[in-house]
């Protein structure tokens, strides 16, 4: 096991956003995190990287409670993350930009971070040359570059948020199979995604939240011949290939 929840809240005055989240992910697992807009999964992940601090419950990670740890002390740790609208720093060029995670997140010892952001642009087969600002670039690149940074902070977990909103087929395509090299260099992966192609194809598990509460978890197959996930966000007569 690398991370757990127990009983994991956030509340927002009356609004339940995360109502008693328990789960469990192993390590090398690609987990995956489905539920209609707005059940809490952008949430969830937040409490877990350290951006909200939960109401009530408890979140450990290679079995240390880290529970309301600050997002820099969560990089730190090991956990690093993406986000739903890409983020970049758009005057700086792109080794700049994940030269920020590996100075921030540390790096391997006696890395260079230049070093060090080259090789995960690399990885992530950034087609460009590495000087260009970040400010010009598609989104698929802007994802590819924000893989990197996120890479660069020498993560063990790594949180995805919709990392296929907006791309091509082909893109698709690609993003999956980075999906599974990221798995293959002994990292896990937390993805939040709407896209069930991804979702089906990529995870070794899967959990379903519902106005912020879990309502199903288990493999793939088995979580969409749940009749609660596919009357609350698949459709009743949703038929999936798993």
């Amino acid at each position: 096991m690398i991370l757990e929840t127990q009983g994991l809240c956030k509340f927002f005055g009356g609004l339940k956003a995360v109502n008693d989240v328990s789960m469990t992910i192993q390590k090398g697992q690609i987990f995956g995190l489905i539920g209609p807009n707005g059940a809490g999964k952008t949430t969830l992940q937040n409490c877990i990287a350290g951006l909200y601090p939960p109401t009530r419950g408890k979140v450990f990670f290679k079995g240390k409670e880290i529970t309301g740890f600050k997002s820099h002390k969560c990089c730190h740790q090991g956990i690093a993350r993406t986000y739903q609208i890409v983020r970049s720093f758009s005057r700086m060029s792109v080794l700049e930009n994940v030269m920020v995670g590996a100075l921030f997140g540390g790096g391997e010892n006696g890395q260079r971070p230049e070093k060090k952001a080259a090789e995960m642009l690399d990885f992530v087969e950034f087609p460009l040359a590495h000087d260009i600002p970040a400010g010009n670039l598609n989104t698929m690149q802007l994802k590819r570059v924000e893989l990197a940074r996120s890479l660069a902070t020498h993560c063990d977990f790594l949180l995805l948020d919709e990392v296929a909103a907006g791309l091509t087929p082909v893109e698709l395509d690609d993003i999956t199979q980075l999906i599974f090299r990221i798995r293959d260099r002994g990292i896990t992966i937390l993805i939040v995604e709407h896209l069930m192609k991804l979702i089906m194809s990529v995870c070794d598990q899967i959990a379903v939240l519902n106005f912020g509460e879990k309502i199903a978890d288990g493999t793939p197959k088995e979580v969409t011949s749940d009749s609660a996930v596919r009357k609350a966000y698949l459709g009743a007569e949703t038929r999936l290939r798993c």
